[in-house]
């Protein structure tokens, strides 16, 4: 398979992990080339996600590496050969490359959870919100880039009406439901928008009130994505300027899932989120 000088957040991943493999089993670069019969340059290829490999391939890699993980192993081998060419394809040249990795994760996404203080989950949000958001963004964008922002966002939404929807679980801070973005209509049908999804099966919504005795400190906004095992979950986290950046050491997931675990300790249930919703909608 030729090389790609544009690997996916995906392919990056595959390459990360297989790393990991091999220096868990005390072999170097050159080392594990020697044993699988390759150059030292493939394997770097490899392992920087630049160069696609067969699931034939991975598995005798992590056989050379004693991988004894078969999840894991199978897991990996679903993830190779070429990068799926998903709709977020359409849109590499016209938004931020990190949107485009962060649209292909949660495609594979076996569960979302999402924390935020001052906003409504990108997943969750109604068009005019959406739009609303784009427009207050400091520097201002040109029309034509709210348009591919907005467009794209939307699409993401896809996951969540799919035939096999991954669970989604929000936990949003009051703060959220009190931001004016767009104005009274616009706000009013966000959060009538916020309740319609809580009411699927797959998605739980959860809010935490300002009222709450307590409320763990979790600094940006961010996403924990699920994936088919817990060694490739991946934790995504928002900047200022629309960025995203991806975690993945196990002590990384291991702090935001336990964040996760104390935001939702102190939030209301899925039926009293519900309940506050409609009295903050009253409130307009």
């Amino acid at each position: 398979m030729p090389p790609t000088n544009s690997p996916t957040l995906r392919q990056r991943r595959l390459g990360a992990e297989l790393r990991k493999l091999r220096e868990r089993a005390g072999l170097t670069a050159t080392g594990a080339a020697e044993l699988l019969g390759v150059n030292q340059a493939r394997i770097s290829m490899i392992e920087t996600g630049r160069t696609p490999i067969s699931a034939d391939r991975l598995r005798a890699m992590a056989s050379v590496y004693d991988c004894n993980d078969d999840k894991l192993v199978d897991a990996l081998a679903a993830m190779t050969g070429r990068r799926t060419r998903g709709w977020w394809e359409e849109y590499r040249d016209h938004v931020p490359v990190a949107l485009v990795d962060l649209a292909e994760l949660e495609h594979h996404a076996a569960g979302i959870r999402v924390a935020l203080v001052i906003h409504i989950p990108a997943l969750l949000q109604t068009t005019d919100h959406a739009r609303a958001l784009f427009q207050s963004a400091a520097p201002p964008m040109r029309q034509y880039e709210i348009e591919h922002r907005l467009t794209h966002r939307m699409k993401r939404q896809g996951i969540l009406h799919r035939e096999d929807p991954p669970p989604y679980e929000a936990i949003i801070h009051e703060a959220a439901l009190r931001m004016g973005f767009g104005g009274p209509v616009v706000t009013r049908g966000q959060l009538k928008h916020l309740i319609d999804m809580s009411e699927l099966p797959h998605v739980t919504v959860r809010v935490i009130p300002f009222g709450a005795d307590r409320f763990p400190a979790t600094g940006p906004t961010f996403d924990y994505v699920d994936g088919p095992v817990p060694q490739l979950d991946t934790v995504q986290l928002d900047s200022h300027h629309g960025a995203c950046e991806f975690l993945d050491a196990e002590a990384q997931l291991n702090k935001y899932r336990a964040a996760l675990d104390r935001m939702e300790s102190c939030a209301l249930s899925p039926a009293e989120t519900r309940d506050f919703i409609h009295h903050r909608i009253q409130d307009l």
